[in-house]
């Protein structure tokens, strides 16, 4: 079971994790702490026009959070706030209800690479790390109520 919770592709998305540091002239900033683990994401980002136009963050998590926030760094940007809630809405049922994956087909898929993390289905203690990307952004829409 573990074997498949930390499996390659979760290992090779820490491995590509990108837009790792803060913004200095960021819109709102937010922070999320798993109360569970310890695990910790800090997040900047900047809002335009109605979609996000810059995003930035300082992860402190296991392979699994990191692996989240890895995908949100490569997907977030032109995220309306609306799409940022509904896949965070979206990971949470998949993992507490288990509801189908998150995916954004009119964007050719766009959120599909959170599959890969569909086995936290089977592990409550593991599941506050992989949302902590999605609570720190949707802090920061709070912030810019939006």
């Amino acid at each position: 079971m573990m074997n498949e919770l930390y499996n390659k592709r979760i290992l090779e998305l820490t491995a590509q994790i990108d837009r790792i540091g803060r913004l200095q002239d960021a819109d709102a900033e937010a922070v999320a702490v798993s109360k569970l683990c310890g695990s910790k994401i800090s997040v900047t980002l900047k809002f335009q026009d109605g979609v996000v136009t810059d995003f930035a963050h300082e992860v402190e998590a296991c392979a699994l959070g990191q692996a989240s926030a890895a995908v949100m760094a490569r997907d977030i940007i032109g995220a309306s706030a609306d799409e940022l809630r509904h896949v965070g809405a979206q990971m949470r049922a998949m993992l507490t209800q288990n509801a189908d994956c998150p995916t954004d087909s009119e964007r050719g898929g766009r959120w599909s690479a959170l599959e890969v993390l569909s086995p936290v289905r089977d592990f409550k203690n593991r599941q506050a790390s992989v949302l902590l990307t999605f609570d720190a952004v949707e802090d920061c829409l709070r912030q810019l109520g939006v």
